[in-house]
């Protein structure tokens, strides 16, 4: 009974309907073809075996009361006769009843699919546009059509929930564009004085040093600023799309890209197929550079990067796979998040904010896409950005 209920669980909506219609109209067709099984034998055995015997005997009461006159025997003979055609007549009539049904039952089977797909056909609907949605496509409503009734409500609703979604996401990428854009200019001032007070013939040693230390900071800060920024473009709805040669991309990534980073000297392979996508050039491009420049940064002496490029008819994929220390699987996940690095670091901003896998994401979903990671059993990433054709 338990792995029934499992089995019934498991099925689709539409397919328990599809059976619980079959269901009822066998249960319903079998009690309707057994009173008619009982009516007509009933009707059978009144009104023709009885009428038959009557008119043969001339005497109908005899054949129930006392001992049948010689000539009843002839009369016993056809009754009996009578009798066996009469339940002949009604195995056929049960038999054909029970084929006819059959058929009958098949086509309410296929027209109950019908009917039930036509009824979750806005529920399919509603069901793709949820998981279709992400924070860049927000702007995507159901828009159902049809009665007042209770999926055209569900799907009101839905599209009432995508418009609050929608107004928090835009305040919330307003802020952070807003506070990124107002967070520049006091730093490029701070920038602009630490350089002229470096340049100052009066200034000590210690004061250059002070403001050598203090332009590295304000360097790190100018970055998370501009991550910021760039997070926020990135997961707004792209306004153009236009073709773009990745492969074109991915070498005008490699030339913003400096292979010695700490003169530690990193060689990398390049397997580009030819592949065309429809997107943001700006986009895509930073997307490229955020991937080489961690493969790059979390990278060993004399390490190797390894960049793919391919096309199918899944889409496009940008694979950049490098040597590297050993990364535990469960810490992968955490690496798109916002500020997070490895081993959990939030606070060595020398290495980065930890914005760049979380602007590649946030440009892979804005073009339709996904992102994922592998850590390499001998040590390293292997991220792979897939895009639709």
């Amino acid at each position: 009974m338990i792995r029934v209920l499992s089995l019934w669980s498991r099925l689709g909506l539409r397919m328990r309907l599809t059976l619980l219609y079959g269901g009822l109209f066998f249960l319903a067709g079998s009690v309707l073809l057994w009173f008619t099984h009982l009516l007509t034998a009933r009707a059978l055995n009144q009104r023709f075996v009885v009428a038959v015997a009557s008119k043969v005997t001339g005497a109908p009461d005899a054949v129930f009361r006392g001992r049948l006159p010689d000539s009843d025997v002839l009369a016993q003979q056809v009754r009996s006769n009578v009798e066996q055609g009469a339940a002949d007549v009604l195995s056929d009539v049960l038999r054909s009843s029970v084929m006819v049904m059959i058929l009958v039952g098949a086509v309410a089977v296929v027209l109950g699919y019908l009917v039930a797909d036509r009824a979750l056909r806005p529920l399919d609907r509603v069901t793709e546009t949820a998981q279709r949605l992400s924070e860049s496509t927000l702007h995507e409503r159901i828009a159902l059509r049809g009665p007042q009734d209770e999926v055209k409500r569900l799907a009101d609703t839905f599209d009432a929930m995508l418009d609050r979604l929608h107004r928090v996401f835009d305040a919330q990428r307003r802020f952070i564009a807003n506070a990124s854009h107002e967070l520049r200019t006091p730093l490029a001032v701070n920038r602009t004085v630490l350089e002229v007070s470096l340049e100052e013939p009066a200034a000590s040693e210690d004061l250059k040093a002070l403001a050598r230390a203090l332009l590295g900071t304000n360097a790190r800060y100018e970055r998370l600023i501009e991550g910021l920024l760039m997070l926020a473009q990135s997961e707004q709805e792209l306004t153009a799309r236009k073709p773009v040669d990745l492969r074109h991309i991915v070498r005008m990534a490699m030339e913003q890209i400096d292979l010695q980073p700490r003169r530690r000297k990193v060689v990398v392979h390049e397997d580009l197929c030819p592949a065309v996508v429809h997107g943001d050039p700006l986009f895509l491009e930073r997307c490229l550079v955020n991937l080489l420049e961690n493969a790059i940064k979390y990278n060993v002496r004399d390490g190797e990067v390894w960049i793919r490029l391919r096309e199918d008819e899944a889409g496009v994929s940008v694979t950049v796979e490098n040597t590297g220390p050993l990364v535990s699987p469960y810490e992968v996940d955490d690496l798109f998040e916002p500020f997070r690095r490895l081993g959990g670091d939030r606070v060595r901003s020398a290495r980065g904010a930890g914005l760049g896998l979380s602007i590649v994401r946030a440009i892979a979903v804005a073009h339709g896409g996904g992102v994922e990671a592998l850590a390499r059993p001998e040590g390293g990433l292997a991220v792979t950005v897939r895009l639709p054709r």
